[in-house]
């Protein structure tokens, strides 16, 4: 299982042209999806416009099952919680089915307009998504690269796993469904906002034992800087993902890579 990264890019002016991860001491690879496997635009252009256009029929058709009654009340948790930081989000409603479905569909598009990673609202996606993907209205895409990696990585015996603030389910949606074919089985592990923030060290503290690995055996590569900093801290290795359209980053001395052939080849 031995293997070296050279970062060297000429796209990249500010490459560190050094070694960038011992690749012999690598057990776990641990990949972001937004930027980093999946294009941006995919996942903003896409998937969150479809999940914002459907929520009042799947809302309608779902609000008295068990799981959507418990993200709604989640949801009532985090209204509460942005009342009292004074953020002014639009206020719950009591009263028929319908208000508190108008109530709910109002706050979510709060969240989603400012980007939230609330817990309730990435559950409620997931299973809005679900249905989408069930009815052949959305296929996932990743970069060419990716499922040549997994499955380069996987004959190397390494573990691949997934963190994205998006949930769980979303997550598996998402690689069950790509261009590609079904990519889930290379992928042995998910994480997400349950696990904690991708920019709180606790997190991959958590995603190290869970994996029951060293911190420092574990590579997370990501298209930012804020949860490449998050995992250093945490003891992991680092790769910052440059993929075309990726938002600009601060400088770091976070080594990048363009794509996954230049990880662990």
């Amino acid at each position: 299982m031995s293997g070296t990264i050279l970062s060297s890019s000429p796209a990249c002016p500010d490459a560190i042209l050094t070694l960038a991860v011992r690749g012999e001491s690598v057990r776990a690879v641990l990949l972001d999806i937004e930027g980093t496997t999946t294009p941006l635009d995919f996942v903003s252009k896409v998937l969150f416009p479809y999940a914002q256009s459907h929520a009042r029929q799947f809302l309608a058709q779902h609000l008295s099952s068990s799981e959507v009654r418990n993200d709604i009340l989640e949801l009532r948790k985090e209204n509460d919680s942005d009342m009292r930081k004074g953020l002014n989000p639009p206020s719950f409603r009591g009263g028929t089915p319908q208000e508190e479905l108008e109530s709910v569909i109002t706050y979510l598009d709060w969240l989603m307009e400012r980007d939230r990673k609330a817990t309730p609202l990435k559950s409620l996606q997931g299973k809005i998504w679900e249905e989408g993907y069930r009815r052949g209205q959305l296929r996932s895409q990743v970069f060419d690269d990716v499922p040549r990696a997994l499955e380069r990585w996987k004959k190397q015996e390494r573990g691949i796993c997934i963190f994205s603030s998006g949930s769980v389910l979303a997550q598996k949606l998402l690689f069950s469904h790509t261009t590609a074919g079904d990519l889930t089985p290379y992928i042995s592990h998910y994480f997400d906002t349950i696990t904690g923030s991708k920019i709180d060290s606790d997190s991959y503290e958590k995603i190290a034992r869970a994996l029951q690995r060293l911190h420092s055996e574990v590579v997370f590569i990501s298209d930012a800087i804020s949860e490449l900093d998050a995992g250093r801290s945490a003891g992991m290795q680092t790769l910052l993902c440059w993929r075309p359209g990726n938002r600009p980053q601060p400088p770091s001395t976070h080594a990048r890579i363009q794509t996954f052939d230049e990880v662990l080849p």
